[in-house]
Order: structure tokens, then C-alpha cells, then sequence
């Protein structure tokens, strides 16, 4: 796979969003696992997940510690960097809490070192910007993490080019990462990918293919219902002969070489799919098609 970078680490170009093998409507823990062996068979070396994503009250953790276990069974995984978040919470309702406050956030990194089973987490996230907090002092959190060598590299989540740059002047080149939604649906986020790119910081979207398929958060009765205003993704697919998902991943990549997409997976054979869009080459034609789909 083609490699791209977060901070000085080498990573394939595709991660994997791990979200969906912890919440509503997840598989079985073989197919869970067999869903991460895949994306490391595949060139795969970024995986995502939370403190936050579970599916029950009493399971915070529960993604970390899947995605530990899967890494434990492999030789290959030193190669990988998992990138955690911290600031959210579940309480089991169906419904998302944010806690931002430092002492949270140190108690959450704590709990997650434990559960991936590590003396450091690779890249350790703020998951959202919580308002009744200061975002100086939420991030002065992640300062004090970098500074006592719990984690080794800093991101922000669900922000705008001021809490970006904000960050930055806090941590420096200590700020590796951006994870903001992105999509065809969604494109509201090209200032912070734009400034991402000027800081040199990688830019991973979440929920990249909105509008192709339907992400786990959006619910719905027909999850992975494609929105006819993307039909142009659909028709590049065609005429490559591969998934939309590919090319819509495709695109992505093609927007800046800051672009390291998380799509979700629930089974091996999506995430084999989703790593096979670094090596699609679109013209700039097909490129213009794209950009054009959903702005109508």
C-alpha cells in the first residue's frame, strides 16, 4: 500500500475505523477480529478507536481492548499505529457525552494504556471539544500526556481552523492530527484540511464515505444506502470496474497527500476493498465528475 505519514510514522495510506465493531449491530468477535487480520494482511498499519466506543453500559473500553487482542495474535504488530481518543463518554443509552476537563482526560489515557496493554498509545486524540471547558486547558492535557511520556503523538477531533491553530501553538510539532468528518455529503471541512496541510498535519476523515453509504452514526432504516445525488461515484465505479467505496476512498486521497481516510468495517472483505482504493488512479476528468456530484 502507499504510505503516508503522521508526524515522523510511516502509515498505509487507508486505516481502519474500528467504531463499528464495538456499537449497535456488531459482529462477533471472530468476525471482528478476522475484520482487523484482514486490514493488516492488507497493508493497513493505522487503526482508530476510542474509550468511547461500546455498545452497553459497563463496556467502556470495549473497541480497545478488541483491537489489543487482535494485535496480540499478530508478529506484524509493531508495524501498527492504533490511535485512541479520549473525552467522550456512552452511558449506555444510545446517547454521547463529552468531558473535556484534564483530569478526565488523564484518567481516560490511563484506562486506555491499560486496556491496549502499552507503556505509551502511538497517537493519543482529544475526541471533542467539550464547551464547558476551555479548549487551552483540554489541550494542556494533552501537553502533560506528551510531556510524561504516556503518549507519543497529540491530535484534535471535531474542529475548526481556530482550535486547530490554537492547538498548535500549544503543542507544536507535537500535533500530528486532525480528525474531522469528511465525505461527499460533507465537505464543509476543506478550511481545516487546507490549514492541516500548510501546518503539516495529517488530516484523517471520519465517516468518509457519506453519501456513498450510510456511516454508523447517521442510523436510518437502510444503512449503506447510496444517496442518488453521489450517482457519479457510482458511474467512475463502473466504468473501473471496482466499488464506489473504492473510488470515493480514491478521491479522497487525491485531495492532499495530508488525506489518510478511517472508513469503518464490520467484515474482512470491506476493509480488503476500502485498502485497494491507494492504488486507483482517477484522471483529472473523473476528478471534476466527482467534485461536481451532490453540489447541485
Amino acid at each position: 500500500m502507499h504510505i503516508r505519514r503522521i508526524g515522523a510514522v510511516p502509515v498505509g495510506a487507508v486505516g481502519l475505523g474500528a467504531m463499528p465493531l464495538s456499537i449497535e449491530g456488531r459482529p462477533d468477535e471472530d468476525r471482528a477480529i478476522a475484520t482487523i487480520h484482514a486490514a493488516l494482511d492488507a497493508g493497513v498499519t493505522l487503526i482508530d478507536t476510542a474509550d468511547s466506543y461500546h455498545w452497553h453500559a459497563g463496556e467502556a473500553g470495549h473497541n480497545e481492548e478488541l483491537v489489543a487482542r487482535a494485535l496480540a495474535a499478530r508478529d506484524d504488530a509493531g508495524a501498527v499505529l492504533v490511535a485512541t481518543k479520549g473525552g467522550r463518554g456512552r452511558p449506555g443509552d444510545g446517547s454521547w457525552t463529552v468531558d473535556g476537563s484534564p483530569d478526565h482526560l488523564k484518567r481516560a489515557c490511563e484506562a486506555s494504556l491499560r486496556r491496549l496493554g502499552v507503556d505509551a498509545i502511538g497517537l493519543y486524540q482529544l475526541h471533542k471539544p467539550d464547551p464547558a471547558v476551555p479548549w487551552a486547558d483540554s489541550v494542556g492535557a494533552l501537553a502533560e500526556l506528551l510531556d510524561e511520556g504516556k503518549i507519543h503523538m497529540a491530535g484534535v477531533s471535531n474542529v475548526d481552523t481556530g482550535q486547530i491553530r490554537q492547538a498548535h501553538d500549544i503543542l507544536g510539532d507535537r500535533l500530528a492530527s486532525v480528525q474531522n468528518r469528511f465525505s461527499p455529503a460533507l465537505r464543509t471541512g476543506e478550511p481545516e484540511l487546507r490549514l492541516c496541510e500548510e501546518l503539516g498535519i495529517a488530516f484523517l476523515p471520519w465517516s468518509p464515505l457519506g453519501g456513498i453509504s450510510r456511516s454508523s452514526l447517521d442510523g436510518g432504516s437502510r444503512p449503506g444506502a447510496p444517496d442518488p445525488a453521489y450517482a457519479a461515484f457510482h458511474e467512475v465505479a463502473r466504468e473501473h470496474g471496482v466499488s464506489p467505496q473504492r473510488v470515493c476512498l480514491a478521491w479522497l486521497l487525491a485531495r492532499s497527500p495530508a488525506v489518510i481516510p478511517i472508513p469503518g468495517a464490520s467484515r474482512p472483505e470491506t476493509i480488503r476493498d476500502s485498502a485497494s482504493a491507494a492504488g486507483l488512479a482517477l484522471g483529472a476528468d473523473e476528478l471534476a465528475r466527482l467534485e461536481a456530484a451532490g453540489t447541485s
